[in-house]
């Protein structure tokens, strides 16, 4: 069983290429209590037309829903991106005590990147943050994942061209 936040991250980094592999933003995230992976998510946003399937929400749920609480207390997060402003709150309101990250989200990190939501201290709950394990695997996951998007766009593209479309 994993014990160290780079082997919990690799997990999360699986969840993170189940996504890539649906097409979906490649974002994985798991939470840990006790040593064991209570709830694993991915992004699924685009599979499921929704703007709240972020990998930290779906797992979120899914561990309140397995532990049988809104609090989870004791629990650790690990996620492959930064969270957003959205997924801070979530992890505040359900009382998440420790969030590890890999990636920094420099257009919506509120971890500490943009700002840091999660020791906010005019909040009533303030998490633990550390940030930048696996951060090279995370970040690269992600920027192949966009560059071979732009690619695909742009080859469609100019495909649409030769056809006269």
């Amino acid at each position: 069983m994993p014990s160290t936040h780079e082997e919990w991250m690799e997990l999360a980094l699986e969840e993170a290429k189940r996504a890539r592999d649906l097409g979906e933003v490649p974002i994985g995230a798991i939470i840990v209590k006790d040593g064991a992976i209570v709830a694993s998510a991915f992004n699924l946003r685009e599979t499921n037309k929704a703007a709240l399937a972020h990998a930290e929400l779906l797992a979120i749920e899914k561990a309140c829903k397995k532990l049988g609480t809104w609090r989870l207390e004791g629990c650790e997060l690990y996620v492959t991106l930064e969270p957003c402003p959205m997924c801070a709150g979530a992890i505040v309101q359900a009382r998440i005590p420790t969030v590890v990250y890999g990636a920094s989200d420099y257009k919506a990190g509120c971890a500490g990147t943009l700002m840091n939501l999660l020791d906010e201290p005019r909040f009533n709950h303030r998490c633990i943050v550390v940030s930048g394990v696996l951060e090279h695997e995370c970040g690269s996951l992600l920027s192949t994942f966009f560059k071979e998007l732009r690619t695909e766009k742009k080859r469609k593209k100019e495909a649409e061209k030769q056809d006269g479309v």
